[in-house]
């Protein structure tokens, strides 16, 4: 069952690989006998991504992305194998929806001359102050 990302755009499933492992740190007894942490695979190369999220979706990974170009997601938070499982999931449904959000580009703007005019007066403002500090004729 394909995994939604946004209404329009879907993970298939190919392009998932879970694996079970057994994690580490406290836990007693449980530790060493269940396998209860995730490891992750994803593939973008088997899904239908744009260039520019692939992209995106790269810089987003950062160290998480293997040399083979697989996102590689550990999940080891919860007790169960379950929570786990959806919480790697989560997490990687959050990674990709972010590369998918196409960032706005930045317009160039000039200042309007009210900002100006107000700029300067205010700069003929503090400059008036700073004078009114300085020493007067006489007083040495």
């Amino acid at each position: 069952m394909p995994i939604e990302v946004t209404p329009t755009f879907f993970l298939p499933d190919e392009s998932i690989t879970l694996r079970f492992i057994r994690a580490g740190g406290p836990g007693g007894q449980n530790v060493n006998k269940v396998a209860s942490a995730v490891q992750l695979r994803f593939d973008p190369r088997l899904c239908s991504l744009w260039p520019n999220a692939l992209t995106r979706l790269h810089r987003l990974a950062g160290r998480r992305m293997t040399d083979s170009g697989e996102i590689v997601i550990s999940a080891q938070r919860f007790r169960t194998q379950e929570h786990n499982k959806r919480d790697a999931l989560a997490r990687l449904v959050e990674m990709v929806g972010q590369a998918l959000i196409e960032p706005k580009t930045r317009r160039a703007t000039k200042p309007t001359r009210a900002s100006k005019e107000r700029r300067l007066v205010n700069k003929q403002q503090r400059g008036s102050i700073k004078t009114m500090r300085s020493r007067v004729r006489g007083d040495d």
